[in-house]
């Protein structure tokens, strides 16, 4: 890493970019008044929303918008709508920080979730003045509950396959639609819909819909996996009456406020994720230290002791990663609106800079929680799967994440999508680097240490990186435009790229650590160097699979070779490292960074 590099690098940037450990964002770097914000979140979790879980998830006496409404009160639905909207002005790491906080809190964290993300951020960015001025200061405080409506029986991956059209009047005062829409999260009790349709049958675009529109109509509540107190019904659509001036944003341009959101509610899915992650780790760490077995507490076991350790390790990266992007979009927001940018476009184009990170995040955040889920349902054993066991609703709601804000198999091709796109349209330059390293693939030296502090692991990374490069690289290369046909292969990619992102992120949060003297420093490089060696693994994996599914002969045998050196890390003892986590959890009897 250089001294001079900057802190906010391009989006995608950090497979080519050096980056600053000093000047990354951290979750250390939170101020005292986001602690506080953290804390308020957290009483409000444990006070009003965890002991009526079993009522929440019965959906009694319209709890959910209740519990809405309490959190208005408390300016935790608006904290990051603008004050001249009745929003409290918070920057987007505080409303990150808020979405983690909240996120433990089961049902209630997604409909949380969908009101304050997909249900109001298509009208305060997209909306005129007139419907932000209606709508937002009311959305800010709960007064009215907001749904976004999407997805179809046909079109949910793909989703300008909708089928929903919407027809002007003769008198052109209203739109007629007519359609049909499904998992709708809130439909029970919101107020105000985000619904997109057809024009003539052709031109994508979406409206604000009110509840008590006539035409409109619900389906009943669906009997869900997981989520079970999140309110989810159908939408139907008959001849239904939306007056003209309430098109959102351009006819034709619904892509883009769908698009544009999702990059948003990805990454706050992650944070909701993180939260959930935390809450359930914590659970299987008292469940293990007072379970006995054999007379002895089964957090004594190291086969108990692994699994909490790389709880914690997988949550100490996701959370490195989470806040590094925050930043980033923060500080890109701050850029755009000093260049004179509108409001309306300064968040939006921020989340579309990093998108490729939103898109990896939502990957990450979905799958470090069904993890913890599943391995919490594991240390809890034979109750682990009885309802009285409150694992057992984490391991049943934690599943929908990985479907939500596009599936992680779209959000993985995504993440290969943008870039390769963004590599053609000159905003990333990846095959330059890609070429430099196929050409010195044959005087590759053997990987070794130096000097310098965190030289081997800082080279461990640089190395993961050029692993990713070459394959990406040659993959094009060998196949040309039809790579998108080749899923498989752009799935394994998108592994190396993010295991790649994750490890370096949590590498650059212990270093950080490290030079502050943080007290929990040596156990993060214990997380990081694990994360290290793992991730060796992974990529080596990840890139064996693709380069033997696109390349043959010397060059086969060459990238392998190359793939093998780039995948060498010096040896670490893992289980000792993760023992000393897991010691550390059981000392404090929680998650400790």
């Amino acid at each position: 890493m250089e001294a001079q590099a900057k802190s906010t690098l391009i989006g995608g940037g950090f497979l080519i970019q050096p980056s600053n450990a000093a000047n990354t964002y951290t979750p250390e770097d939170f101020t005292e008044e986001q602690k506080l914000i953290e804390q308020t979140c957290s009483d409000f979790l444990e006070k009003e929303v965890i002991p009526h879980l079993v009522e929440i998830d019965q959906q009694k006496d319209g709890i959910m918008p209740s519990l809405l409404d309490k959190a208005g009160e408390l300016g935790l639905l608006g904290a990051a709508f603008p004050e001249k909207y009745g929003g409290l002005g918070e920057d987007f790491v505080t409303a990150t920080l808020i979405n983690e906080a909240l996120g433990g809190g089961h049902s209630f964290a997604v409909a949380m979730a969908a009101h304050n993300g997909i249900g109001s951020l298509p009208i305060l960015y997209f909306g005129t003045e007139e419907q932000k001025q209606k709508y937002i200061p009311k959305l800010a405080t709960g007064e009215m509950k907001g749904a976004y409506a999407l997805t179809e029986p046909n079109s949910g991956s793909d989703a300008l396959g909708a089928r929903t059209t919407a027809t002007l009047t003769p008198d052109g005062k209203h739109y007629l639609i007519n359609g049909q829409k499904i998992w709708i999260t809130n439909a029970g009790f919101a107020d105000v819909f985000t619904v997109f349709a057809k024009i003539d049958g052709d031109k994508f675009s979406a409206f604000i819909v009110d509840r008590g529109t006539e035409g409109l109509s619900f389906g009943e509540e669906e009997h869900k996996m997981g989520i079970k107190g999140s309110s989810t019904r159908q939408l139907f659509f008959e001849n239904c009456k939306v007056p003209a001036e309430n098109l959102l944003g351009e006819i034709g341009r619904g892509h883009i406020i769908a698009f544009n959101i999702l990059n948003i509610g990805r990454l706050k899915l992650c944070a909701a994720a993180l939260g959930g992650a935390k809450r359930a780790m914590n659970t299987s760490l008292t469940y293990a230290a007072t379970r006995e077995q054999f007379k002895t507490p089964i957090a004594q076991f190291g086969a108990i002791q692994h699994k909490l350790a790389e709880m914690a390790i997988k949550t100490f990266a996701t959370d490195a990663a989470l806040y590094r992007t925050a930043k980033w979009i923060a500080d890109k927001e701050h850029e755009l609106t000093e260049s004179g940018k509108p409001d309306s476009e300064t968040l939006l184009g921020a989340a579309e800079e990093y998108a490729i990170e939103c898109a990896m995040l939502k990957v990450i955040g979905s799958e470090t929680l069904d993890y913890i889920v599943d391995e919490g349902v594991q240390i809890h054993g034979g109750n682990g799967f009885s309802d009285e066991y409150n694992i057992s609703r984490a391991y049943r709601d934690s599943r929908i994440n990985r479907i939500f804000e596009g599936t992680n198999e779209i959000n993985r091709l995504l993440t290969l999508d943008m870039y390769l796109k963004r590599a053609m349209k000159g905003r990333i330059n990846l095959m330059a680097p890609a070429m430099a390293i196929q050409k010195e693939l044959m005087g590759i030296p053997e990987f070794g240490e130096d000097d310098a502090p965190f030289a081997a692991e800082l080279k461990a990374i640089a190395n993961f990186k050029k692993a990713g490069l070459m394959c990406a690289g040659a993959a094009v290369q060998n196949l040309m435009m039809k790579i998108e046909q080749e899923q498989e292969i752009l799935m394994y990619l998108a592994d190396m790229v993010i295991d790649t992102f994750l490890a370096e992120s949590a590498l650059i949060r212990a270093m950080k650590m490290d030079a502050s003297g943080h007290e929990n420093a040596g156990l993060a490089l214990d997380a990081a160097h694990v994360l290290i060696a793992d991730t060796a693994d992974r990529v080596n994996h990840s890139g064996k699979n693709a380069i033997n599914a696109f390349a043959s002969g010397d060059e086969m045998r060459m990238m392998l070779l190359g793939l093998k050196r780039f995948t060498k890390t010096n040896s670490f003892n893992t289980k000792d490292a993760r023992r000393r986590i897991a010691a550390k959890m059981l000392e404090k009897q929680r998650y400790f960074f």
